[in-house]
């Protein structure tokens, strides 16, 4: 699979987690750490197509100050996405555990990583539609 190819097919799961989240988030009593863990999981598989489309060894991790470090070294400007390393504990403890702590605001997180994936669909000319359609530079991917 080419780089291009792993790009969308991580931009195509990212919004899939993304979507997965704002049901979540709209359910009579929202779990947490479900939530949490979608949003993580969008963010962690956009900023690795990222890092494949600079043709970057993604490094299998899911810590996202560990990716968004691999981006800025590579001289992407991550820094409107840096707070997003407050998922970070959604990828595997609060899996097994539960989330106790204030609650977040979701629809705030939600459109946090709503714009990163957008930015890394146009950074890399990949754009994700409904018909599961990628266009790079006018040309269908196959």
């Amino acid at each position: 699979m080419s780089g291009y190819e792993q790009a969308r097919m991580l931009l195509l799961l990212a919004r899939k987690d993304l979507r997965v989240s704002k049901i979540l988030a709209e359910a009579p009593k929202p779990e947490s750490e479900a939530i949490g863990f979608h949003l993580q999981q969008a963010t962690e598989k956009s900023l690795k197509a990222w890092l494949i489309y600079r043709a970057e060894i993604s490094p299998k991790v899911h810590d996202l100050s560990l990716l968004l470090s691999a981006l800025e070294d590579a001289g992407e400007d991550v820094s409107p996405f840096l707070s997003m390393v407050a998922l970070n504990p959604f990828a595997v403890q609060f899996r097994y555990a539960l989330y106790e702590d204030e609650p977040f605001v979701w629809v705030e997180i939600q459109e946090q990583v709503n714009r990163l994936v957008a930015h890394v669909e146009a950074l890399t000319a990949l754009f994700v539609d409904a018909g599961k359609t990628c266009v790079r530079q006018h040309k269908v991917l196959e």
